[in-house]
């Protein structure tokens, strides 16, 4: 069933990344039973983030003093940041994807400027990466949220907690 998942990825023209430590004092995962709770994942891939600065709706004037994204980068973002989350989940269910039984909620989060409305639109890139992924096991609860700043002036960051067999 793993092995499927990873089909699934491949047949997406996605893949999962490469193995990265963490940028703080934290664990990646922590596991309880069969709950497992991620660490937030920014879109880092591979060592560098491809998305930086905040996420800007089209009726939105950018900063004029730094790099930002669109909407529909915003959501390329957070389907890297559910990447990295498929990655370390990967690791809590010992190599095996098809252990995951439910994804009960992902959190959200997006760089922005005062104003930005469209948080949830940008949240759906990694919400539709979990339900292509593992169907009816992928819908969650979900709160997707604006912020001033992230890690490494990333655009997006998405955590989650997920129950495994």
């Amino acid at each position: 069933m793993g092995c499927q998942i990873l089909d699934k990825l491949a047949k997406l023209g996605l893949s999962l990344p490469d193995p990265k430590p963490p940028r703080g004092n934290f664990l990646t995962h922590n596991r309880d039973g069969n709950l497992v709770i991620l660490a937030g994942q920014t879109c880092d891939w591979n060592g560098t983030v491809p998305y930086v600065g905040p996420v800007i709706a089209p009726d939105q004037t950018p900063p004029a003093d730094g790099p930002h994204v669109s909407v529909d980068q915003g959501r390329k973002a957070a389907e890297i940041c559910a990447l990295n989350l498929l990655f370390h989940l990967r690791a809590a269910c010992d190599g095996d994807l098809g252990r995951v039984q439910s994804v009960l909620r992902l959190g959200g989060f997006v760089n922005c400027l005062p104003g930005f409305d469209r948080s949830p639109q940008v949240i759906n890139g990694a919400s539709d990466l979990f339900i292509n992924l593992f169907g009816d096991k992928g819908r969650h609860a979900r709160t997707a949220v604006g912020v001033s700043g992230l890690p490494a002036n990333a655009s997006v960051e998405v955590d989650a907690m997920v129950v495994i067999a």
